[in-house]
């Protein structure tokens, strides 16, 4: 029984990386397609791109791995239902119960391989692919990445946890060294008045001490104060000093760990990187919903790699005579495209709702585990 464990394992774990590769290849040349437009512009050429999109490939690896789960099992079983081997091997006494934990291991492993490219592989490899672009199209082309700049809510709290001072930065082109272009700071006091807008030409990070707060050094500082003062009439003015200064050390919550995940999009961050920032919006009153769908679908989602495996199981037990490979495939394929769909509609519709995140994302896995349940029971009657 071992042996045919293994055996059937093995070609199921085979027909998953041909599915997954077939699937890479596909996405490697759109986007490859995608990239066409930008060749040319400052240091960008084909070389270039092409390394761009194969440091996009391990997102994708993460992204398609349930579908590819779904498909490369069912394509493996549907073999062996046509030259009815899995007759034989039932036959030779490999019972539901022996096919299903071989198929649950082979799904822990990939689930547990999923989880480690969502959180480490594929980030660095998204966080270099946007380096790569903001060296040779920001920097070369002088134009930056956050054309419009970036808006950022930072705040100054004192030992209890009082909010002293609201910040709202903006940062008009961040570097791929982690530096910082063009930066402007409009400070508020607890009660929203203005008080100080500091420009700055660039701005270098300051690793500081464990326990101690981000240290920035700003250059070329333009700092515009703001002060109400009562005239001579009783009457409240507010008064602006300007004060220049070649440099200036700017105390902050912000750092380039935080800064780096804001190139990426949500669903290709790591899960602590997700956390760290969702915890920056919170203690800042902001909302964080779409980066708190996109933490649970980093926990949730390789689950549905097993659950998928689960589903493609009861179609070993069709018989030749229920249909091909071809048509067994054409079922397995139009399951994945539903369960990818379904991820994304219930992903918007919590985000539109204000669903808990945690629901919105579990909903397409939920359905799909009820209806690979519902096979696995029926194939038991059979």
């Amino acid at each position: 029984m071992k042996l045919i464990a293994r055996y059937l394992t093995r070609e199921i774990a085979s027909g998953i990386v041909a599915v997954l590769l077939g699937f890479l290849g596909l996405f490697a040349f759109f986007d490859l397609i995608n990239e066409l437009d930008d060749i040319g512009q400052g240091g960008y050429r084909l070389p270039q791109a092409v390394l761009y999109v194969l440091l996009g490939l391990p997102s994708h690896i993460y992204e398609l791995m349930p579908v590819a789960a779904l498909i490369g099992c069912i394509y493996a079983l549907a073999q062996f239902a046509q030259n009815s081997e899995f007759t034989a091997m039932r036959a030779a006494g490999m019972s539901r119960g022996l096919a299903l934990r071989g198929v649950l291991v082979l799904g822990v492993f990939l689930a547990i391989l999923t989880a480690v490219a969502g959180e480490w592989v594929a980030p660095m490899a998204e966080q270099r692919a946007q380096q790569l672009r903001m060296d040779v199209l920001g920097k070369g082309s002088g134009v930056g990445v956050f054309r419009s700049g970036l808006w950022l809510k930072d705040s100054v709290r004192g030992p209890d946890g009082q909010r002293l001072q609201t910040r709202f930065v903006n940062i008009g082109q961040l570097e791929a060294d982690g530096g910082l272009s063009r930066v402007e700071i409009h400070e508020f006091d607890p009660e929203f008045r203005l008080t100080a807008v500091i420009h700055a030409e660039r701005g270098r990070y300051q690793r500081a001490a464990r326990g101690e707060p981000s240290r920035w050094r700003l250059e070329g500082v333009e700092t515009t104060y703001f002060d109400v003062k009562k005239t001579a009439t009783g009457y409240d003015a507010l008064h602006a000093a300007v004060e220049k200064t070649p440099e200036f050390t700017w105390i902050s919550e912000l750092n380039p760990a935080l800064l780096s995940v804001l190139a990426i999009a949500p669903d290709r961050m790591s899960a602590l990187a997700l956390w760290r920032y969702t915890s920056h919006l919170k203690e800042n009153a902001q909302n964080a919903n779409r980066y708190e769908l996109a933490l649970w679908k980093k926990v949730i989602y390789p689950l549905a790699i097993i659950v998928m495996l689960m589903l493609a199981l009861p179609f070993g037990y069709l018989q030749a005579r229920a249909g091909g490979i071809g048509l067994k495939l054409f079922f397995g394929i139009s399951l994945g495209v539903v369960f990818y769909i379904l991820n994304g509609l219930f992903s918007n519709l919590g985000l539109i709702n204000t669903w808990p995140p945690w629901l919105a994302v579990s909903i397409p896995s939920i359905v799909f585990l009820v209806l690979a349940l519902i096979m696995l029971n029926r194939m038991g009657r059979t």
